[in-house]
């Protein structure tokens, strides 16, 4: 099924619902929630998925997990994307978060394949087959640390959400500290408990998340890595290889 709204088929008594859907750039999601779990994978462009909790990034051949009933909005940078809707019962192990994950070969075959099954799909048959060997793959998804947390502390989110749009690595604790009025000291233990991640550690994925929106829309690396704050490109790419397990270049458009 392609560009069908899935409240049209939430009813439908299957424990997976399968729908490809065509975005153009630049177009938002704006904030709604679902019923099932979803699993909304990239099969071009790049998506950014927030909710109250913090922001995930994902690139093209990747995935995000939602829970059912978590409020979020996707921002769609030219993306075409396939979503399973997965009953509870048929995800006993989804998890309770958001969270990217990496997408084995087989299992975007399989994902590709599901989009085009009859919407009441023959649960005995070979097409029942092909959605248990994809419930089965979709329990072995490799997360990827492409999740920015966001504190709850007024203050702090503020700065946090300010830094998003244009981070950099030049951007230090006693910077923040200083804006919140409060030792670097204190600074770093109320950001930890607030996001879970160090200051520097958190910084680093917000650079990441900027530079792969920035890398797919075709920006050249050592643009990126100057913005940023990077030295060279080469200390840039060394940084984004050790975050996503791969270089820069991966992430420019085919």
């Amino acid at each position: 099924m392609r560009n069908v709204p899935v409240d049209e088929l939430d009813s439908t008594d299957r424990a997976v619902l399968a729908i490809g859907t065509d975005y153009p750039v630049g177009h938002l999601l704006a904030q709604h929630r679902h019923r099932r779990a979803q699993v909304l994978y990239a099969a071009s462009g790049i998506m950014q998925v927030d909710t109250e909790h913090g922001t995930w990034t994902v690139p093209t051949r990747r995935a995000v997990l939602i829970p059912p009933d978590v409020d979020h909005e996707v921002l769609m940078e030219g993306v075409s994307t396939r979503s399973l809707y997965l009953e509870s019962a048929a995800v006993p192990w989804f998890p309770t978060r958001c969270q990217v994950v990496q997408v084995s070969p087989l299992l975007r075959e399989l994902i590709f394949a599901a989009v085009d099954l009859p919407l009441e799909y023959n649960k005995h048959g070979r097409d029942g087959t092909l959605i248990d060997l994809m419930l089965y793959e979709l329990r072995t998804l490799t997360a990827l640390p492409f999740e920015l947390p966001l504190p709850t502390r007024a203050d702090l989110r503020q700065l946090c959400e300010a830094f998003q749009p244009a981070p950099t690595i030049r951007s230090t604790p006693d910077d923040w500290a200083e804006q919140m009025r409060v030792s670097t000291r204190t600074f770093s233990r109320i950001f930890r408990a607030e996001t879970g991640l160090t200051f520097q550690q958190w910084r680093q994925r917000a650079c990441v998340a900027h530079a792969m929106r920035a890398l797919a829309s075709g920006r050249p690396v050592t643009a990126v890595a100057t913005e940023l704050g990077y030295a060279t490109p080469a200390a840039f790419s060394v940084m984004f290889h050790a975050e996503t397990s791969a270089p820069p270049s991966a992430f420019h458009p085919a």
